[in-house]
């Protein structure tokens, strides 16, 4: 069941981190850059209070606020990385960013970000 909130969240802090975007470049006609940057910040802090109430039932602390930036900064990164730097197929690199990723993320998360000491 924790997997399955994961998920929703995460879906969730999708939907929000493209409609922060879509809607930065809509009415600035700024940057997509920048509209990602500020997208990705409103979706980590939505996605990380989330997480820690509904997905790990955790307390908030800067801690693991901070690793939680930490591990979605690197798989970002990496999502980056496999759709602009590599010569896989275009189906595979969607593959690991969709499914794979998420997969790993929750796993740190639930592993060292959210643990319970």
């Amino acid at each position: 069941m924790q997997v399955v909130k994961y998920g929703l969240v995460g879906a969730l802090s999708t939907l929000i981190h493209i409609c922060v975007a879509w809607t930065y470049m809509y009415f600035t006609n700024g940057s997509v850059v920048i509209a990602n940057i500020a997208a990705f910040l409103v979706a980590y802090v939505f996605s990380y209070l989330a997480q820690s109430k509904i997905g790990f039932k955790s307390g908030l602390n800067l801690k693991k606020a901070l690793r939680f930036f930490f591990i979605q900064f690197i798989a970002l990164l990496i999502a980056m990385f496999l759709s602009d730097f590599t010569d896989q197929n275009g189906y595979v690199k969607t593959v690991l960013i969709i499914f794979v990723m998420p997969i790993i993320t929750f796993l740190i998360h639930k592993f060292w970000t959210f643990k319970q000491n």
